[in-house]
């Protein structure tokens, strides 16, 4: 895999994959020998040139954000956008930066947050938008980070001296809630150092590959760890999508190899067995980059995605807990494709989708990143 050679126009070739593709020509690729506060100062310098998302009155377009609700309100953080002076080239948003859905209006952040990112896993619990790993300039972080939402400023905190053996650096993750912990799943990134419980996968890339590794961050004792599971474990993968219903941690589709996946497992929160559902022939296409949007206690709605034929889809579909059903859901933004996006549930069953690229992330020509809004009602 040549993913990260510099002589590509857009840090693509005819070998394309969801697990590397912000490793693209950014304006301020650095110099390998820079040590961290150097890369940050390149960075910012960098940034400074990019006022266009600060002077704007709604957040602007993106993909591989993260956005989380806190008592309805949607908070948008992160991702990257295409430079508008610089040909292919991307450009992060800024990392002291995040919007609110029901304001629009953007909102200055501060603290320790080291660096802009895309990729990063992003969950609110109790309040506090939990921000961990990603991709950025240098390459991927498993650095963790706490911004505590109801509060009368939004200030970024790393979270250090954590007990117990953290998750390599990685980004296009998911994640789980239940009872105080988060429960993180797979990813592309870097290999594990160490004793890790799970599968690595090396990528024709050196050093970097995808896994189905699982970490759990307990919040009470901060502290690391890894369960032992049983049943059918899910291959490595990374750019698949989770939601928790109850005390099952779902997962669907993802990229692993040169495969997109339409398999479905759960893991059971508790007891820590897998468990692989049927997907019927007649279900959603294997997919990346899609969004699975608990919607209520016994659905949960999938939207979007990028299929192994490069086609970003705007398809959407309602899975019923119980029954083990899939069910095409009719919308009206069947014209609007989207990939990399994010998708929060509203208090009433709505889905609020945000950003994304409605077109082939992969291809040599320019990502059309979105910066509308789709609101799809499902109850």
């Amino acid at each position: 895999m040549e993913e990260d050679r510099g002589d590509l126009p857009n840090g693509e070739d005819d070998n394309d994959s969801d697990r590397d593709e912000d490793d693209r020509l950014f304006a301020w690729m650095v110099n390998d020998d820079m040590d961290e506060d150097e890369e940050d100062e390149e960075v910012e310098d960098e940034q400074s040139f990019d006022t266009e998302s600060v002077e704007q009155d709604t957040p602007a377009e993106r993909s591989g954000h993260i956005a989380v609700i806190d008592r309805n309100i949607m908070y948008v953080w992160g991702g990257y956008k295409n430079a508008q002076n610089h040909g292919f080239i991307d450009l992060y948003l800024p990392r002291s930066e995040i919007w609110t859905y029901n304001m629009e209006s953007g909102h200055m952040t501060g603290g320790n947050l080291h660096t802009s990112m895309s990729g990063s896993c992003g969950v609110c619990v109790d309040g506090v938008l939990y921000l961990f790993g990603g991709h950025h300039a240098r390459g991927n972080t498993n650095r963790i980070y706490r911004l505590p939402l109801r509060g009368p400023s939004l200030v970024w905190e790393e979270m250090r001296d954590l007990k117990g053996l953290p998750p390599s650096s990685k980004d296009k993750l998911g994640c789980w809630v239940q009872k105080n912990r988060i429960i993180y799943f797979g990813g592309y990134g870097y290999a594990a150092q160490g004793g890790h419980r799970g599968t690595f996968e090396y990528d024709e890339s050196p050093g970097r590959g995808w896994n189905n590794h699982i970490h759990i961050l307990d919040l009470e004792t901060s502290a690391w760890s890894q369960p032992i599971t049983t049943g059918d474990t899910p291959s490595p993968r990374a750019a698949h999508a989770c939601a928790t219903v109850g005390n099952r941690g779902y997962v669907f589709g993802g990229r692993y190899k040169s495969y997109r996946l339409n398999d479905l497992y759960y893991l059971n929160l508790d007891t820590w067995e897998w468990h692989e559902m049927s997907v019927p022939q007649q279900g959603p296409v294997g997919r990346s980059w899609h969004s699975f949007t608990p919607v209520s206690s016994d659905h949960i709605f999938l939207f979007g995605g990028f299929t192994t034929d490069r086609e970003t889809l705007s398809d959407a579909w309602l899975y019923c807990v119980s029954k083990n059903e899939w069910k095409p859901f009719k919308h009206s933004h069947s014209e609007s494709p989207r990939l990399w996006h994010t998708a929060c549930a509203g208090p009433d069953g709505e889905v609020f989708v945000f950003g994304g690229c409605a077109n082939n992330l992969l291809s040599h020509r320019r990502a059309v990143r979105c910066s509308s809004y789709l609101l799809l009602t499902c109850s």
